[in-house]
């Protein structure tokens, strides 16, 4: 079956990428179903997919409670509207979108238990992107320092769609600067060990620059 191909090659993939970086580290694989039902998904649980991302909080919803007995990590990776918090927030492992202060307490509110988020940061200052700019992040970090269920595990970003191999590179190697930078600081509630960043296109730029979580969608299903 194309998945258990598929999933075989991207998983070599990151290893090998994994091993010829200077930053040794250990890269997961998030499969992003956000174009497939819960069956597929189950499929790709059976091949050893064990992190899953999704996108939408519906689409979240209705694979988490599907396929609630399977051994998997589930990721939301796209935008969280304040109002929709109390709706999921508790069934997701990680959250990799934490794009403002105010959805930061609305998630220390509605969580019963410590969740762990992703600052998503936009170093590029891309319009079309969410996440925090760069001369906004050090108050961010002191009003998020205030939240007890809020554990900053590390740093999302999204590359420009263009990107040019250079701009990349940099922009890769400044987030994992910057993780560094603030994990140096010792927060409490912010380890700052992760970094959620490369796509089916880039993942490879990604993990070389430190990337400990990589968002697999395009290249499981072609």
């Amino acid at each position: 079956m194309y998945l258990a191909k598929n999933k075989t090659e991207i998983f070599n993939n990151v290893e090998n990428f994994s091993k010829s970086s200077t930053r040794t580290q250990d890269v997961k694989v998030i499969a992003v179903t956000k174009y497939v039902e819960a069956e597929v998904a189950h499929q790709l649980i059976e091949t050893g997919v064990r992190h899953i991302g999704e996108n939408r909080v519906d689409k979240f919803l209705d694979k988490y409670h599907a396929l609630a007995d399977q051994p998997v990590t589930w990721h939301l990776i796209g935008s969280l509207q304040r109002r929709k918090v109390k709706d999921i927030i508790n069934f997701v492992d990680y959250f990799h979108a934490l794009d403002s202060v105010k959805l930061a307490q609305e998630i220390d509110k509605r969580a019963d238990h410590v969740i762990n988020c992703f600052l998503q940061v936009n170093l590029s200052g891309e319009a079309t992107k969410h996440g925090f700019l760069q001369d906004d992040i050090n108050q961010a970090l002191e009003e998020i320092a205030e939240l007890p269920n809020i554990n900053l595990v590390g740093l999302m970003t999204m590359a420009p769609q263009e990107a040019s191999q250079a701009e990349l590179e940099s922009l890769f190697e400044a987030t994992y600067q910057l993780k560094e930078e603030i994990r140096a600081r010792k927060i409490t509630n912010m380890p700052m060990t992760e970094l959620s960043m490369g796509m089916s296109g880039d993942y490879s730029i990604a993990i070389k620059h430190g990337a400990t979580f990589v968002r697999i969608g395009t290249a499981f299903f072609q």
